[in-house]
């Protein structure tokens, strides 16, 4: 599978728009909560947040995150690697345009709050409750 191929199943699977399950590292303490995620672009998975957030120092200090999605059949995909923020105002008036949402949050692509970070590389696993094999590949 190539690299972009990984990358278009991992979109397949969670479409833009959809409620994923961010983790990420307080020192030694876990934190899970739901995110949405946003799109990808140019092989990255573009996620925003607000800098102002407990989540930005998180990534800013240990930029290693997992995100899960839950299918509506019940097949579970997990991914992990690093993230990278990058205050990309194209990403920013693209999320803005497209994320009635986000546009309702932060209004407009100069708010000094609102941050765009992305994941380039990760490691996918993907589970079935069938009892099926994992499938596990990498982008």
């Amino acid at each position: 599978m190539t690299t972009q191929e990984s990358i278009d199943t991992v979109v397949d699977f969670i479409k833009p728009g959809s409620t994923v399950y961010v983790a990420t590292v307080d020192g030694t303490t876990p934190h899970v909560r739901p995110f949405q995620f946003q799109f990808e672009q140019d092989g990255k998975l573009w996620f925003c947040t607000a800098n102002t957030k407990e989540v930005f120092a998180q990534i800013t200090k240990n930029p290693e995150m997992e995100f899960t999605f839950l299918s509506p059949e019940y097949v579970t995909m997990r991914v992990n690697g690093s993230v990278v923020i990058n205050e990309n105002a194209l990403i920013k008036e693209k999320i803005i345009a497209e994320n009635e949402l986000v546009r309702s949050i932060y209004k407009e692509v100069s708010n000094p709050v609102f941050s765009v970070f992305y994941m380039e590389h990760g490691d996918v696993r993907i589970s079935y409750l069938t009892g099926d094999p994992d499938k596990r590949f990498t982008f």
